[in-house]
């Protein structure tokens, strides 16, 4: 009979995450996470299809985590709106430096991350566009692109939201005219 493992998954994703903090994405294997977990490898593909598979699910998870903190922290003004974002997109790219920075990381999920950016920019812009409203949505993208970009080159929130202010003022403006 086969053994039964209590929260699988997650000790599978939690010793992933140690690892890859701890050895890098070139190390961090299948075959090393489930040694740790006292799982067999074959088991760990019940769950997870491939090591990639394995670390974009706990990256996807501290995600959806940063991204219901933008949602419901204080967004009752733009300006709010916009450092709580910028605050968690800052966070999250620090708990998740040493991936974005490991150029075998990096070579590993080229290909799946303009989808994903584009995925983020939108979710993002979703957020903003109460704050920055258009005809089109462009300016909430816009505004999404500038802080993922300004954001993970540590531009600080001050110098991202003197500009974003002058669009966001002028974009209000224009609206205001068509009207």
């Amino acid at each position: 009979m086969p053994k039964l493992i209590e929260n699988a998954p997650q000790q599978l994703l939690a010793e992933a995450r140690r690892q890859v903090v701890e050895r890098g994405y070139a190390k961090t294997t299948i075959r090393s996470v489930a040694g740790a977990c006292g799982i067999a490898v074959g088991t760990v593909y019940n769950y997870f299809p491939s090591k990639e598979s394995l670390i974009a699910s706990f990256v996807a998870e501290d995600w959806k985590k940063s991204l219901a903190a933008m949602g419901e922290r204080n967004r009752e003004n733009g300006e709010d709106c916009l450092r709580t974002i910028y605050e968690e997109l800052l966070a999250f790219t620090r708990k998740h430096q040493t991936l974005f920075t490991d150029p075998d990381a990096a070579k590993a999920v080229s290909g799946a991350l303009l989808g994903r950016h584009l995925q983020l920019r939108e979710q993002l812009a979703d957020l903003i566009e109460p704050f920055a409203p258009s005809a089109d949505g462009f300016t909430a993208r816009f505004i999404a692109e500038a802080l993922l970009t300004w954001t993970i080159s540590n531009t600080p929130f001050e110098r991202i939201y003197q500009e974003l202010k002058k669009l966001i003022s002028d974009q209000k403006e224009e609206l205001h005219e068509q009207l």
